[in-house]
């Protein structure tokens, strides 16, 4: 059975999450109090209603309970209206409760009236974007816990021929290779600690932030002084 998420709240975030997670087999109950907002998210959600979430006859008659998570991704503008969701979600007996941040102050707020998670998609993004700066090597990366990053690097030229039992990265940096990824293959295998690393391969790492950036500095820095 498809997973049932209900997101209320259709600005730029929430309507390009609604979008992506109906693409990959979600049933997404979209919902809004703009109209021409519901209008566009029928065409590609399972069911979009005009409503005011902050409205607690409204929103019981959406029966949140019935859904996997509710995100709560109300836009800048309506602060108020998220923190108001947010508590009536919790009151609700929401099992799942994601609520979208606009600053630190709004974050403790939303954890405060029962947010079971919060999120910052414009800090998160600007995060990310910065280390592809910076290491254009990095295919793409991902927070999958407080202080820990899903991150796929191409592998970098001092790195070729070596083997990750050489390369003694879980001692030297604290990062684990989950995966090795070779060419355009969208395959990824299990990593062989005796086998050299290629060129055209890229490494499916997980760690710590500062841990992954300081192996990318310290390799960046190794390829420049070759």
């Amino acid at each position: 059975m498809a997973q049932q998420i209900m997101i209320i709240g259709l600005g730029q975030f929430g309507m390009s999450l609604a979008r992506t997670l109906a693409e990959r087999g979600v049933e997404v109950f979209a919902v809004d109090v703009k109209k021409n907002l519901v209008e566009e998210a029928e065409t590609f959600v399972t069911e979009a209603v005009v409503a005011d979430a902050s409205n607690e006859q409204e929103l019981v008659q959406l029966e949140p309970r019935k859904r996997d998570a509710v995100v709560c991704a109300i836009g800048n503008d309506s602060r108020e209206s998220s923190i108001v969701c947010t508590a009536l979600l919790r009151q609700m007996g929401v099992t799942r409760i994601v609520a979208r941040a606009n600053d630190p102050m709004h974050q403790r707020i939303l954890k405060q009236v029962g947010a079971h998670e919060v999120i910052n998609p414009e800090l998160e993004f600007g995060k990310r974007f910065a280390n592809r700066l910076l290491f254009d090597r990095v295919v793409v990366d991902t927070q999958i816990a407080d202080d820990l990053m899903l991150t796929e690097i191409r592998v970098l030229p001092p790195l070729i021929g070596k083997t990750l039992l050489e390369l003694e990265l879980p001692r030297k940096y604290g990062i684990i290779v989950a995966g090795i990824r070779t060419g355009d293959d969208r395959n990824i295998s299990r990593p062989d600690p005796n086998v050299p690393l290629k060129a055209d391969s890229s490494m499916i790492i997980v760690s710590g932030e500062e841990s992954i950036t300081r192996f990318v500095e310290e390799v960046n820095r190794e390829e420049v002084n070759r």
